[in-house]
């Protein structure tokens, strides 16, 4: 459906389980993959010897961390000399005590690998797609970022402020070739997920592997109208 050859990919989380699923639909569409997590041998362990080693480059590193996110991007540039697509897929979820009862690391832990991995993996790639006059950002927010709710108030706030940052990007960057969106997943269907909501009904999840296709698109030439979304991908939940 979707053709990215010679397209250049960074995909964050990609050990993850939707990681992977959208660094294999991007590999399948014909793209060279970055592919980033906090370990190597995660990454070796989810992709062994499925990928050509032509059309990937591992790279481990704190997405926390400033200076390990730069020279990620340096790494992919010296790779393969372009940035054409940043996926967003690093993130996570904790449940948590009232707000009254939230401690400092539980707020920083959510805020940290949430909001603050997607804004320094954005602020280091966008110069190289400015330089480029192109590029296409995918974030991931949340369905539940929404609105307010009891005991999920740092992970909530984490992903209002993804969304938030999308628009911010796509406002500044719309007339420069650059196209940022983010989406918004209901529940996804993974093992993590199923071990602990063991009663609820998993055909109603969202399959990761649809999650990918609605990245694609959005990094695709058919998305070049469409700036600053959040796009809701909740399935039947």
């Amino acid at each position: 459906m979707f053709n990215f050859e010679k397209k250049v990919v960074i995909v964050t989380g990609a050990a993850g389980t939707l990681g992977e699923a959208t660094a294999r639909a991007f590999y399948e569409a014909g793209a060279n993959l970055v592919l980033v997590d906090l370990e190597e041998e995660r990454l070796e362990k989810v992709y062994g010897d499925s990928l050509d080693p032509n059309r990937y480059l591992y790279v481990a590193v704190d997405l926390t961390d400033a200076d390990e996110v730069n020279g990620m991007v340096g790494n992919a540039m010296d790779q393969y000399g372009r940035i054409d697509v940043l996926a967003n897929i690093a993130g996570g979820f904790t449940m948590g005590p009232p707000v009254h009862e939230t401690d400092e690391k539980t707020w920083d832990f959510m805020l940290n690998l949430n909001a603050r991995t997607a804004f320094l993996t954005c602020r280091a790639v966008v110069p190289q797609m400015l330089a480029a006059g192109a590029g296409k950002i995918v974030n991931v927010g949340a369905r539940a970022a929404l609105a307010g709710s009891a005991n999920m108030a740092p992970y909530i706030i984490s992903k209002s402020a993804v969304i938030r940052l999308t628009e911010s990007l796509a406002a500044e960057l719309k007339h420069k070739g650059i196209n940022v969106n983010c989406i918004l997943p209901g529940t996804i269907d993974t093992p993590p997920n199923r071990e602990s909501m063991p009663n609820a009904d998993f055909e109603k999840w969202v399959p990761p592997a649809d999650l990918a296709s609605v990245v694609l698109f959005l990094a695709s030439p058919a998305a070049k109208s469409v700036q600053g979304a959040a796009v809701p991908v909740y399935g039947r939940s």
